[in-house]
């Protein structure tokens, strides 16, 4: 079933470049950014002096591994259905995966305390495929990493600033912290059902498309494991990053209000999340939509891989800087947002879509992205468990500094030889390049 308007597609389709590129950032940025109101807004509230039936797991730290397992579950189920997803389904799909998170979260509001674990739990678990079945609508084409990079903007910017809206709700409109993240995600709908129609009519790969970045398939069974199996240590490597990479992102984004508080910032700190995430999405999509100019895919890879790695060096240098009292609290928390997202965001956008238009393997970059996200969400699951039950004694600002002298070692270590694995150990078609 298609929503689409062929009036509205057929003027897509003759539009120039430069607005049909304007119209796509701008219906999936505004359609994965309305997504993130279904997602984090229960992590702007803190539930303090509660806990999971008694134990000593933080009943928030129990929210946050719940929609992580139910996350984690839909990128496990999304290398599947998002790879074979057709172009008739995807708006269809995108409408039911909000409908049942928004579901989901009047059931955390109205069940029982130890029961919102399952309700958000459900909440993630249609929320993980969507990422996957925006992203069908941007891969390949000559302006990928444009489009890429206001997508990957749209969540970084997202995330801050629905906390924002339900700390607001909370505070000035007086809505109890378990309905505000439905209260939140209501106020999105509507915006969000109207994103995914103007989405949906973006228009299908060109041949200058598919000339400059292959031909883009759905993938079966068969050539998934082709794809795994030709890539097997480099993706080895990749998955180890992405692991601890999406862990620390999602540490930090959960636990941001406690770390701020730690950090000495108040809850009177007006729109603090926005505030920081800003610098940290202007930073992110201006290094990626930098890799546009770079017309030869090998490079374009490799420029991938460098930005990755730079990312995870700011990380060890920023936290440096810190410790030695030469930058403030907020400057520390916009530095490593900004190298932790510089290293991960690739992972969802250009570094798999540069490998399959240089090495021209058959596929998607979809089935790449989802299979790195269920590894990195794997992550996340078990960093939340460790920090409660191994890690107690540390706050959650000690247990980020930690967590970001490891990554940034480990994480630059494994980038660099990844790169020298995928650049040098495989043919790559350099005549294809992006047509002036």
């Amino acid at each position: 079933m298609s929503l689409r308007s062929n009036r509205l597609a057929a003027l897509l389709a003759r539009a120039p470049q430069p607005v049909l590129t304007g119209y796509a950032a701008t219906a999936a940025f505004t359609t994965y950014f309305c997504m993130y109101a279904f997602r984090k807004p229960f992590s702007a509230a803190k539930y303090e002096g509660l806990t999971l039936l008694g134990t000593e797991i933080d009943l928030k730290t129990a929210f946050v591994i719940g929609q992580v397992a139910g996350y984690a579950l839909s990128k496990l189920i999304g290398i599947k259905v998002c790879s074979e997803m057709t172009r008739e389904r995807r708006a269809v799909m995108l409408l039911m995966c909000v409908l049942l998170a928004e579901v989901a979260l009047l059931l955390f509001a109205v069940s029982p305390n130890d029961w919102k674990v399952v309700a958000i739990f459900i909440n993630g678990l249609p929320l993980g495929m969507v990422w996957g079945l925006v992203v069908w609508y941007l891969e390949g084409r000559r302006t990928s990493e444009l489009l890429l990079a206001a997508l990957s903007c749209s969540f970084i910017l997202a995330s801050g600033a629905v906390k924002d809206v339900g700390r607001y709700l909370m505070t000035n409109v007086h809505v109890a912290e378990f309905w505000m993240p439905a209260a939140t995600g209501a106020l999105f709908l509507p915006l969000f059902i109207v994103s995914v129609w103007l989405l949906d009519h973006i228009p299908n790969q060109t041949a200058e498309d598919e000339l400059a970045r292959t031909h883009r398939e759905r993938m079966d069974s068969l050539h998934r494991w082709s794809f795994l199996k030709h890539f097997l240590p480099g993706m080895l490597m990749l998955l180890v990053v992405v692991f601890m990479l999406l862990a620390y992102r999602d540490f930090r984004d959960n636990f941001g209000v406690e770390v701020f508080a730690q950090l000495g910032y108040g809850e009177e700190e007006f729109a603090l999340f926005t505030r920081s995430e800003l610098w940290v999405a202007f930073g992110v999509m201006g290094a990626l939509a930098g890799l546009n100019l770079i017309r030869n895919n090998k490079l374009g890879l490799l420029g991938a891989f460098c930005i990755m790695a730079g990312g995870t060096v700011m990380m060890g240098v920023a936290t440096l800087m810190h410790d030695a009292g030469l930058v403030s609290g907020l400057t520390w928390m916009i530095l490593i947002g900004l190298g932790s997202y510089l290293a991960y965001v690739p992972y969802g956008s250009v570094l798999f879509d540069r490998l399959i238009a240089s090495t021209q393997v058959v596929g998607t970059a979809v089935f790449a992205i989802y299979l790195a996200d269920f590894a990195g969400y794997l992550g996340s699951f078990g960093v939340l468990l460790t920090k409660d039950l191994a890690a107690a004694s540390l706050s959650k600002y000690e247990f980020l500094r930690l967590m970001t002298y490891i990554l940034s070692s480990v994480g630059t270590m494994l980038l660099v030889l990844s790169a020298a694995y995928f650049l040098l150990g495989h043919r790559h078609h350099e005549e294809r390049e992006l047509p002036p």
